[in-house]
């Protein structure tokens, strides 16, 4: 896999991760219990961590792409692995 090829599967799996974890932990302030300003939104989150999930995010992607690399490289799964495909294939 080329260098070029790297850097934009892992940007890509880096935002699919990132909308994974943006909903983890968040409470609104009707859940925290707090009352809601005139003009604020009332589902809008209390405190919601974003550095702490860039964190998460980024440790997701990194095994979602370690596993993406394994497998472009060296191809632990194919075709002829799976069961039901052979099945098709051979009929």
């Amino acid at each position: 896999m080329k260098f070029g090829s790297a850097v934009a599967i892992y940007f890509i799996t880096w935002w699919v991760c990132l909308f994974i974890v943006l909903p983890f932990g968040v409470r609104n302030a009707h859940e925290a219990g707090e009352t809601v300003e005139q003009g604020n939104e009332h589902g809008a989150p209390v405190k919601p961590m974003l550095w702490r999930k860039v964190l998460a995010t980024t440790l997701l992607s990194a095994v979602v792409f370690a596993f993406i690399y394994g497998q472009v490289t060296y191809h632990w799964l194919g075709f002829d692995d799976i069961p039901f495909v052979k099945a098709i294939t051979t009929d």
